[in-house]
């Protein structure tokens, strides 16, 4: 019992511990899940046989089934402006933000919180509040639109398939931009006030004290930020399962959703699974523009 005790006492023997706890979570939780789906990736696996250890094996014919379906290039695309428009629109957004904000002013806090609030809520509720909101014919948003004779008749923002995925694309930026903001403000607070003041003393404007100390010192962090952002949209469910559920007519379908439907609306477990590793493989890609750009960052 005493040697236990002195294990638990000693630091490394207790870090020891904690580490070893920690590997058999990330095992557990983690890994033997992303095994199970790669596997399943290269067997036929359907309802009837999901439960069976021997499942046939089909080797890269799911990938062949996924390359050769006629929707694969149309949520592709869907997937890229996505992600890409809200990776962007994020970032900016954020950006403005976090510079609004470290401006001295009353109540900057508070509207902070306010901003940071809608981001913690759950992502179907947003969904789902949005969807009201955007509703064609009793939404308030062609309402207020109306009202601001703005547009004539109601815009079926979720149903029409020119606008869907716009759609969802906005609400996303509305939700994430909160993160951004977030991070790009402790960002900006760990530049040294010393350097504006230098360059305001040396008759800088607003522009170039922007652009010649702000954007070079947040770069690292800009590029970080851009690559995660695009990995937590390439996550994106709860909120497109709520607004369009990919559709009208897979017009608002991206992988992630697309991976979903085949998995538990179409049974093709192994084609979802398929899916799946393909997103993994980009997500790979954006995770080593991330990690490479925090390294930069660190070393800087």
């Amino acid at each position: 019992m005493n040697r236990a005790l002195d294990f638990v006492r000693d630091r490394s023997g207790f870090e020891m511990i904690l580490i070893g706890l920690s590997a058999v979570y990330l095992f557990l939780f983690a890994g033997a899940p992303f095994v199970f789906n790669v596997l399943m990736s290269f067997q036929k696996v359907d309802l009837f046989n999901i439960a069976s250890i021997d499942r046939p094996f089909v080797g890269f014919a799911n990938y062949q089934k996924i390359l050769a379906n006629p929707d694969f290039w149309l949520i592709v695309r869907n997937t890229v402006v996505f992600v890409a428009l809200s990776s962007v629109c994020q970032l900016a957004g954020g950006f403005a933000l976090a510079l609004f904000f470290m401006q001295d002013f009353a109540g900057a806090s508070w509207l902070r919180g306010l901003f940071l609030a809608a981001w913690i809520t759950p992502g179907y509720a947003i969904g789902q509040v949005w969807k009201w909101m955007l509703a064609g014919d009793t939404g308030i948003a062609n309402y207020f639109l109306r009202s601001l004779h703005i547009i004539d008749g109601p815009v079926y923002w979720l149903s029409d398939p020119s606008l869907a995925l716009l759609t969802i694309t906005f609400v996303n930026v509305w939700l994430g931009i909160p993160f951004y903001l977030l991070l790009i403000s402790v960002g900006l607070s760990a530049i040294p006030r010393d350097l504006y003041e230098a360059a305001e003393l040396d008759g800088a404007n607003a522009v170039q004290r922007f652009c010649g100390i702000t954007l070079p010192l947040m770069r690292d962090t800009l590029l970080a930020l851009v690559a995660l952002g695009a990995i937590l949209t390439l996550q994106q469910f709860d909120l497109i399962a709520a607004l369009t559920a990919g559709g009208p007519v897979n017009s608002s379908n991206v992988a992630q959703f697309w991976s979903w439907q085949l998995s538990f609306q179409s049974y093709q477990i192994g084609l979802g699974s398929a899916v799946s590793v393909l997103m993994l493989l980009v997500v790979v890609v954006i995770a080593s523009i991330y990690v490479a750009a925090t390294r930069s960052e660190r070393a800087a």
